[in-house]
């Protein structure tokens, strides 16, 4: 196994290949977001660090709650808007927020005509869930780390 590193350049960061672990046809709404994982060369498994970049139009997830989860998002540039619940906020760099879990269903929005960067940090808890509120979809945490996904009556996608 590769030593973890010591630092590195974010913006260095490899990006995840695969866009999202959505099942369709929710995978395809997440078009124009690209992570680049920043946790995970250094093997760090307690928390997920993103660097995030969305286009224009581009969304940051569907829009969900998880059980377990703590997150914490900062705008490092652009402009994006929180939805949390029914409300919705501007962001601008400089600016953070944060969920805790069971809190309000959220995601954010690139509703701008440039990219938006943020940083994305959530605690990795074991038998976490995420519910999200517009969409028929569940997703549990399975026992090997990756993601199950269903719809709302127990159905597997």
């Amino acid at each position: 196994m590769d030593q973890p590193k010591a630092c590195m350049v974010a913006a260095d960061a490899t990006p995840r290949t695969k866009p999202s672990n959505y099942p369709e046809p929710f995978a395809s709404r997440m078009k124009g977001r690209q992570k680049q994982p920043l946790g995970d060369p250094f093997g760090l498994s307690q928390f997920g660090v993103n660097l995030t970049t969305l286009s224009p139009g581009a969304v940051s997830a569907l829009h969900h709650r998880h059980s377990k989860q703590d997150e914490w998002v900062y705008v490092l540039s652009g402009e994006v808007t929180l939805h949390v619940g029914e409300e919705s906020y501007l962001m601008r760099p400089g600016m953070c927020a944060g969920f805790h879990a069971n809190g309000m269903p959220h995601h954010l929005q690139n509703n701008s005509t440039g990219d938006a960067t943020i940083i994305e940090v959530g605690s990795r808890v074991s038998g976490d869930a995420v519910s999200y509120a517009a969409d028929d979809l569940v997703a549990v945490m399975g026992s090997n780390g990756q993601w199950v996904f269903e719809h709302k009556n127990g159905e597997s996608y």
